[in-house]
């Protein structure tokens, strides 16, 4: 019988395979045309006088920092402030896990550089609760159980809040269109409604 391994590529005769690529981390930027030692290195140290200073209000305390440029509004929190409420998804602005409050105006975190808002007023999960008595929002996505594994939750919440400050939406469909960027993978998209809805009709 032919041996037809050699054709189909499993490694015979030289040919690079799926599984060569996937047991042996260090062919990966081999089979992507990257040079090993270029793939390995970490980015360029920022030195300390290419830092910035920052002074950011965040859930009511001041905080200055200084900071690397490149750095996120999202590793701000979560690295250097340890508010890990604001969950890291996508990294690409799509999933909305990451979406905070800058102003009163929802943004993705993960797309926002901290050097970019100096000054501002910042809300992140952590800061929605007051005197110890949830948000309205916090409570209402408890009454309509709006989350399975939760992950989404803090980015629905926030998102939420800004939507009501807008005051743009006035029925179902609006509130679903408006909160289209924040994915919930679960699928609590109903009940996530049905809680907006309920402190909509408070306000």
């Amino acid at each position: 019988m032919t041996d037809n391994r050699a054709d189909a590529g499993f490694g015979f005769s030289g040919h690079l395979t799926r599984r060569d690529v996937v047991g042996g981390g260090v062919m990966v930027p081999v089979a992507m045309g990257i040079p090993a030692r270029a793939a390995a290195q970490p980015p360029a140290a920022v030195t300390d006088s290419a830092m910035v200073v920052v002074n950011l209000t965040i859930n009511g305390r001041l905080h200055t920092l200084s900071l690397d440029p490149r750095t996120t509004l999202l590793d701000l929190l979560r690295e250097h402030l340890d508010l890990t409420g604001t969950k890291k998804g996508c990294d690409q602005g799509q999933c909305g896990a990451c979406t905070i409050l800058i102003d009163g105006r929802r943004i993705n975190s993960c797309l926002t550089f901290a050097a970019m808002y100096d000054g501002a007023q910042i809300a992140t999960i952590e800061g929605l609760a007051a005197d110890g008595a949830l948000h309205p929002l916090q409570q209402a996505f408890i009454d309509h159980d709006a989350f399975q594994c939760g992950y989404c939750t803090s980015g629905q919440i926030c998102s939420a809040v800004g939507l009501i400050a807008e005051g743009r939406a006035k029925s179902a469909d609006e509130i679903r269109e408006l909160m289209s960027g924040n994915i919930c993978r679960c699928g609590a998209y109903t009940n996530i409604v049905s809680a907006i809805e309920q402190v909509m009709g408070r306000s």
